[in-house]
C-alpha cells in the first residue's frame, strides 16, 4: 500500500509581512498560521506530516505547535534552507519512506480536505500534480522600459497553487540533478519536474480562497475567509 507524506513548509524569513514575529507564527484568530495547514493535513488521509522550518524554530514548534495542538501526524521536524527549494529538498530526504509527497506552503492556510484527497488520487496517476486556479487577470509581458509587448491568453493560463504532488523518487532524482547543476533560478518544484525529469505536471482544480499569506493585506483577507 502507498505512503503519502505532506511536507509543509515553514522555513520563511517572511520579510514582505513587516514584522518582528515570523509570518507562519503570527497570530490568525487566535492560532499561529501555520496551525491551519497542519490542522487540515492531521485531519486527512495522509500518512503522516514533515514539518520544515528554521532550525532555531525546531524546538518552538515541537512544543509549541506539535504538541500543545496534538498533530500526532507529525512525526518530523527538520531544518529548512536559505531557499525554498532547499528547504524542499531536506523535507525529500526525510521522507525516506514515502512514496509519494504533497508538498505544501505552510502560509497556506486554508488548504482542503477535498484538495488532499484530489491530489493524492491524481499523483497515483500521474506523478506530478498540482492545484491551481484559472486567473482572473489580463497579464502581460513587459519590456525592460515598462512597456507592455505582449498580451498573453488568458483563457489557458492557471495561477498555481499548493499543494503540489509528486512520485517522491521521481522529484529526488530531479533535485539532485538541479542541485549538480547549481541551478537557483527555480521558484516552484513543478519547474524541476519538468526541467529535470522531462515530464509533464498535471493540473487540478485549487480554490481562489486557497491563498498565501505574504503580506499584511493578507491577513486581513484571511481573517475575513475564517470568519465566513
Amino acid at each position: 500500500m502507498s505512503k503519502f507524506t505532506a511536507i509543509v513548509l515553514a522555513a520563511g524569513s517572511g520579510s514582505r509581512m513587516h514584522s518582528d514575529v515570523k509570518k507562519q507564527y503570527m497570530e490568525l484568530e487566535g492560532y499561529p498560521l501555520i496551525y491551519y495547514a497542519l490542522k487540515s493535513f492531521s485531519e486527512s488521509p495522509v500518512d503522516d506530516i514533515i514539518l520544515v522550518t528554521g532550525l532555531e524554530d525546531i524546538e518552538y514548534c515541537r512544543n509549541e505547535i506539535v504538541m500543545r495542538y496534538g498533530f500526532v501526524k507529525v512525526t518530523t521536524i527538520v531544518a529548512g534552507g536559505k531557499e525554498r527549494y532547499d528547504s524542499v529538498y531536506n523535507g525529500l530526504n526525510a521522507a525516506i519512506d514515502a512514496d509519494y509527497v504533497l508538498i505544501h506552503d505552510g502560509a497556506r492556510p486554508f488548504v482542503t480536505d477535498a484538495m488532499i484527497r484530489s491530489s493524492m488520487d491524481a499523483v497515483v496517476k500521474y506523478d506530478a500534480v498540482t492545484v491551481a486556479v484559472p486567473t482572473k487577470d489580463t497579464i502581460k509581458v513587459v519590456d525592460d522600459d515598462g512597456f507592455g509587448v505582449e498580451t498573453l491568453d488568458r483563457s489557458v493560463l492557471w495561477n498555481v497553487q499548493t499543494p503540489q504532488s509528486f512520485n517522491r523518487n521521481m522529484l529526488l532524482g530531479a533535485y539532485k540533478d538541479m542541485r549538480t547543476l547549481n541551478d537557483t533560478k527555480i521558484t516552484d518544484d513543478t519547474v524541476i519536474i519538468e526541467r529535470y525529469a522531462n515530464k509533464s505536471v498535471k493540473i487540478i482544480e485549487g480554490d481562489y480562497r486557497n491563498i498565501k499569506v505574504t503580506t499584511p493585506e493578507d491577513i486581513n483577507l484571511a481573517k475575513e475567509f475564517l470568519r465566513i
